[in-house]
């Protein structure tokens, strides 16, 4: 089986590649990047050492696809990533939409004409932002929890099923897009499709920042001692999110893959669930306990599209798949400090 992904010198592009190679015997595994993000030459060079082929090209650009040898399944994991995308001075709107959207759309393209089954890595933004902030929490110790029943969720999080109503950020509304573009392409052309909404993907090597990938950005600066916040939410920390391991989720994809089964829920959750959720007050503890003590100051300004708790039930990935995340989140941070202790510039590699 020969596979292709976009994106693949970011993280979890990457981790894709390594993590399926191991899952699934004789894969070919090649990728495109356009190595435009901090760090991205740094996985491109770790990638080739393993004959992982990486070309240089750009999702918005479709004649970067012509010349691309046919592939069996291909994997979308190019986007701007971070939530605050088009609206923080570092990317415009456009540049957004043309990433995120009409990448999504060439890709799709490349899938219809070679018959490749797609993948689209999506997000847990896509769920409306003011149904998120409509939930009624109470403080628990050091973490907000759900008083009472979740319209659209369960006792283990939001379902597939919560509001997707507008607005979701201008990052979420091209995922949401691109789902939508992505499942009717595969009926129309009649090629698979399976959408992975993701929570917050967490590991070693990770480039992470205070927009995306929070977990591993936090452990590396608690480490460094570098300048750390609570940032709204009364500026104590209590907000939740939940990680969910690279290599849990390449053996969700892996099992897709190898049985693209019509039936199917074609949009499903892939995420660490409430066992793998903590706060930041929480994440600061942990730190604490690892590396030893460091001041959080608190600001309680509140931040454009930042919600108090988001953590998603992937119990429907467990009935059709019975997948289940096996890498504890006290298992995802002991990674991260690691690596952390073994690359003290890794911040300053991302900012480059």
């Amino acid at each position: 089986m020969r596979l292709f992904i976009t994106g693949i010198c970011g993280f979890a592009g990457s981790a894709l590649a390594r993590h399926l190679r191991e899952l699934i015997p004789g894969l070919e595994v090649s990728g495109m990047d356009s190595l435009s993000r901090p760090g991205s030459e740094t996985n491109r060079r770790s990638l080739a050492a393993e004959g992982i082929s990486v070309v240089h090209g750009d999702v918005r650009c479709a004649s970067d696809f012509e010349s691309l040898p046919d592939a069996d399944w291909v994997i979308d994991a190019a986007a701007q990533p971070s939530v605050l995308a088009g609206v923080d001075g570092k990317s415009s709107p456009r540049q957004l939409l043309e990433h995120n959207l009409l990448g999504t759309v060439n890709i799709l393209e490349f899938c219809r004409r070679t018959g490749a089954g797609f993948t689209l890595l999506s997000t847990s933004r896509v769920y409306s932002i003011a149904a998120l902030t409509a939930l009624t929490l109470k403080h628990d110790r050091q973490r907000l929890t759900p008083d009472g029943e979740i319209s659209g969720g369960s006792g283990q999080g939001i379902s597939e099923t919560f509001s997707t109503a507008a607005p979701v950020s201008l990052y979420g509304s091209t995922k949401l897009a691109s789902e939508a573009l992505a499942l009717e392409y595969g009926a129309a052309f009649s090629f698979p499709v399976c959408i992975l909404r993701c929570g917050v993907l967490a590991g070693g090597g990770q480039f992470g920042t205070a927009e995306q990938g929070i977990f591993s950005w936090w452990v590396h600066a608690w480490n460094q001692r570098r300048p750390l916040r609570y940032i709204g939410f009364e500026g104590h920390g209590h907000q939740v999110r939940d990680a969910l391991h690279p290599a849990d989720l390449a053996r969700l994809v892996a099992m897709q893959m190898q049985s693209p089964a019509a039936g199917k829920p074609g949009i499903l959750h892939a995420s660490g669930g409430l066992e793998n959720s903590m706060s930041l007050a929480e994440l600061s503890d942990w730190c604490g306990g690892r590396f030893g003590p460091h001041q959080v100051t608190a600001d309680g300004t509140p931040r454009p599209f930042d919600i108090p708790w988001l953590v998603l039930d992937s119990t429907a990935a467990a009935l059709a798949w019975d997948w289940r995340p096996q890498r504890s989140l006290p298992f995802i941070l002991e990674e991260i400090a690691r690596h952390a202790e073994g690359n003290p510039s890794w911040l300053d590699l991302a900012r480059a």
